[in-house]
């Protein structure tokens, strides 16, 4: 029987649901799994999930998020008390449950970035898409139509997540070239950075973007380490294709991913395919590795 994997929080970006897809390019068992740009770490969990790897590092520049999975993998039953106590708080707030989320985003703004601030936050906003503004402040509105994760559904994911991740992981807040440094080999490195487009700007989506030139070479620094890596970066839609390809030079595997309906051209009324892409390290392509068994695209050509 399939199981589900468990998640924290919805989180735009997250890629929870391409993880089966992507753990097929994985070994079956190695070291360590690095992730420089984890978001909510939903590649950790899922390679944690099928007990994979031995260790875990889990960075992201954006320290509240990192303060949020530490607690819950550490601390899981502080955090969901927390959390419960702050969800069950809106009903009794003066003005209502939207302007309980207006009074802890301030709060959170103002200095208070707690694990439970910033869980409640994703759980209420929209889409729990992350956004802040020029300033730095998050700035994402409430979802108005619900009243964010109940605290029994958030509990039980928590649980299961510190159950897998517990003591296993290293969590960090450093620029990802410096997570990088600490590679070696027997570790698998898996980058899931800013969306291009934002790179060298400030964006809403991110506290900070990268430098694509600055990308590439960090990257070219694992190929002479003889790292093993993978790379979420481009993609492509209705024939329209997004970002600028990594250079050949990287001697990296493309694979599109089928990332389902967009939701955008939904809107549209449009019926189009998203595809994200993966790169495969060079080494990693050498490797016993559990091939998928769907068809997937690789360029023009299918493999299996």
């Amino acid at each position: 029987m399939k199981m589900n994997t468990p998640h924290i929080v919805q989180y735009q970006g997250s890629k929870r649901i391409l993880a089966p897809q992507i753990l097929h390019y994985l070994p079956l068992h190695f070291e360590r799994l690095i992730e420089p740009f984890a978001g909510m770490a939903a590649i950790t969990v899922a390679v944690a999930q099928q007990k994979r790897a031995f260790r875990y590092v889990v960075n992201d520049i954006n320290q509240p998020l990192i303060v949020l999975l530490t607690e819950a993998i550490q601390t899981p039953e502080q955090l969901i008390a927390k959390y419960k106590s702050l969800w069950n708080g809106q009903f009794d707030y003066p003005g209502g449950s939207v302007e309980h989320y207006y009074h802890v985003r301030q709060l959170f703004n103002e200095g208070e970035q707690t694990a439970e601030n910033m869980l409640y936050l994703l759980a209420r906003c929209v889409k729990g898409s992350v956004r802040y503004g020029r300033n730095g402040k998050f700035n994402q509105s409430p979802d108005k139509r619900r009243n964010g994760t109940r605290p029994e559904t958030l509990a039980d994911n928590v649980r299961r997540i510190s159950s897998m991740l517990k003591n296993k992981v290293e969590f960090a807040t450093k620029d990802y070239r410096d997570i990088l440094e600490t590679a070696r080999k027997g570790d698998i490195v898996y980058m899931d950075p800013p969306y291009q487009g934002v790179s060298n700007v400030r964006d809403c989506r991110y506290v900070s973007g990268i430098d694509f030139s600055d990308f590439v070479q960090a990257v070219d620094g694992l190929n002479h380490k003889e790292i093993d890596f993978i790379i979420s970066y481009d993609g492509k839609c209705g024939g329209k294709t997004y970002g600028e390809e990594l250079p050949d030079y990287l001697e990296c595997q493309k694979i599109y991913l089928n990332a389902g309906l967009s939701s955008q051209s939904t809107l549209l009324g449009k019926k189009e395919t998203t595809y994200e892409t993966l790169y495969l390290s060079k080494n990693l392509q050498q490797k016993e590795i559990l091939r998928p068994t769907q068809m997937c695209l690789f360029e023009n050509q299918a493999i299996v």
